[in-house]
């Protein structure tokens, strides 16, 4: 018997694959595992329009995006950030970054548990970012959908969460535009990237809406 709270090696086996997302691959968007490799192109997708940024966590030169890098592969490890490039496969570019993170393990009952222990039900789809001129192109769309469809149909989550700084207008109307309900304004959320105690808007799509959601992208990207 298995002590409670501690996972079986099956368990243990089965979070390192659930971990292990290789590259995920549409026709104008490519996510790739994010490593140190990616450094000089996420410096290079930064550069313009760096008042854009002004909210959000984007590395403005190579030490930043060292530690951008290093910060997300050791989130990888410990199981805490599955982290992506961006990639425009047209000219293998990199344009930015996205990632899950969050992950929420509920506390089920035994009777009524649905996956293996230690399999999360819920994460949020976050740090998302896009160089200059890769915005407003469907890369953001294309991206999303990628990932949510792992979420939904690889890992067979309940929820997944968006949520940005309630002053981003832009970033507001991004992922709203996906498809994303807004569930409210969590004041006082977190430490703003400016510097200041942020209000954060909180979206959602559940597995009830990922029907209707991946309809409405793969439509959006047909345009």
């Amino acid at each position: 018997m298995i002590p409670h709270g501690q996972q079986s090696e099956r368990d243990t086996i089965a979070m390192d694959d659930f971990f292990a997302v290789g590259p995920l691959t549409g026709r104008i968007a490519r996510l790739e595992p994010l490593s140190y490799q990616h450094v000089l192109g996420l410096v290079a997708a930064a550069q313009a329009g760096r008042e854009r940024y002004a909210l959000t966590d984007v590395p403005g030169d190579e030490e930043e995006a060292h530690r951008y890098v290093q910060r997300a592969v050791e989130g990888q490890a410990d199981g805490s950030i599955v982290a992506f490039a961006v990639v425009d496969p047209r000219d293998d570019r990199v344009v930015g970054s996205t990632r899950f993170c969050y992950f929420e393990h509920w506390r089920w009952r035994e009777a009524y548990r649905r996956r293996p222990a230690g399999m999360p039900d819920a994460c949020e789809l976050g740090g998302s970012w896009l160089a200059l001129h890769a915005q407003r192109t469907g890369i953001n769309r294309a991206a999303k959908l990628l990932m949510l469809e792992v979420a939904f149909d690889r890992w067979q989550l309940h929820r997944v969460r968006l949520r940005t700084d309630a002053r981003n207008e832009r970033s507001r109307r991004a992922i709203a535009g996906i498809g994303a309900t807004l569930d409210g304004v969590m004041r006082a959320d977190s430490a703003g990237y400016d510097g200041t105690i942020r209000d954060s808007a909180s979206y959602s799509i559940t597995e009830q809406d990922w029907p209707q959601v991946r309809k409405k992208l793969e439509l959006s990207l047909l345009r």
